[in-house]
């Protein structure tokens, strides 16, 4: 005996059957799981619970504003890395870069007296020439991209503490004031920079040709180059774009601090924070996939682990190790669900 469904008198449209719903959930959740950033996501969310249960002042504005303070250059870092990645190369010469723009922007100001915007471009202009050099080292030279900006590392770390003295100086004084805030100093300046680069480098890597042979050149070189993609250009572009947002972020921190520090970078700190966040966000270290989406999520998962933890006055050796467990988990839930994906069970 089958089941009948009768239309609803008062409507006249037949009611859903009783399974109906599951089914709907079911589906949704099969969609949200087949989404690369999904179990970063999780991971995020299961964070900030954990600690809004620890400490009250975990989801308070303030301390949001710390949060994304500390999430936003590292992630504009990261988006960059996520593009190189992508394609099949990797920078770890991006965190003297942030530390090397903010210097490029004292010394236009305050030694040749250019106008502070002109200053800005400058810096940036400069810093996509460094990511210019490092991808013509690596595709036309044929020279292995992390020995190249290996190399390049050490140069600019160089050229940084021989050109500043390895000590901090002022902020130049025609940036202080709008541009300071709107560069930086703003509690929300730099998260605000960083959601807008977040959604312009996701729809170029999913919406647009440079995306489509992006992935094309890092998951399949051969089969892109043989299709007519010209991989030495795709991937010289995408050093610049990394460099020229390592410098971009370097100036936001600066502004933020309200000083330009030698040890903005960090040394290979920012660096590997950023490749660390693209890797927990669902981007390949072979190349050929990536999400610039999930690579945020990483760092504020990061972000969020730094500042629940010394609001719990843990010692800094221990988050250190936190965070290494929390990378490691990311990465087993990241590989399961891609698992399943080729499986076709999600």
């Amino acid at each position: 005996m089958s089941d009948t469904v009768t239309a609803d008198p008062a409507t006249g449209t037949e009611p859903r059957s009783p399974g109906a719903v599951p089914r709907i959930l079911r589906g949704a959740l099969d969609a949200f799981l087949r989404q690369r950033e999904a179990s970063v996501l999780i991971v995020a969310v299961g964070v900030m619970i954990y600690f809004q249960t620890q400490t009250s002042i975990f989801l308070t504005e303030g301390n949001l504003q710390n949060i994304a303070q500390a999430t936003g250059p590292t992630a504009i870092v990261a988006a960059g890395i996520v593009l190189l990645l992508v394609s099949g190369e990797i920078d770890i010469s991006v965190g003297v870069v942030a530390a090397l723009a903010p210097y490029l922007l004292h010394f236009a100001i305050d030694f040749y007296s250019i106008p502070a915007i002109p200053a800005i471009i400058l810096a940036l202009v400069i810093s996509a020439g460094i990511g210019f050099v490092n991808g013509f080292i690596s595709m036309v030279l044929r020279v292995p991209s992390f020995v190249t900006t290996l190399g390049m590392f050490s140069l600019l770390f160089g050229v940084l503490l021989l050109t500043s003295r390895a000590y901090p100086v002022a902020i130049p004084a025609p940036t202080k004031g709008t541009i300071q805030q709107w560069l930086g100093a703003g509690p929300w300046a730099s998260m605000i920079w960083c959601l807008i680069i977040i959604g312009v480098l996701h729809i170029v890597l999913t919406r647009t040709r440079w995306g489509l042979h992006t992935v094309a050149v890092g998951g399949n070189p051969l089969g892109a180059t043989e299709a007519g993609i010209r991989a030495t250009r795709v991937k010289i572009g995408n050093f610049m774009i990394a460099s020229t947002l390592g410098g971009f972020a370097g100036i936001l921190e600066a502004f933020r601090i309200n000083s330009i520090d030698p040890n903005i970078g960090g040394g290979t700190r920012i660096t590997f924070t950023a490749i660390a966040a693209a890797v927990i966000g669902g981007t390949a270290l072979a190349g050929g996939s990536g999400t610039v989406i999930g690579a945020l999520i990483g760092m504020f998962v990061l972000a969020e682990l730094t500042n629940g933890f010394n609001l719990l006055g843990v010692n800094a050796n221990t988050i250190f190790l936190v965070q290494g467990i929390a990378i490691l988990v990311s990465m087993i839930a990241n590989q399961y669900l891609s698992r399943l994906r080729r499986t076709g069970r999600t």
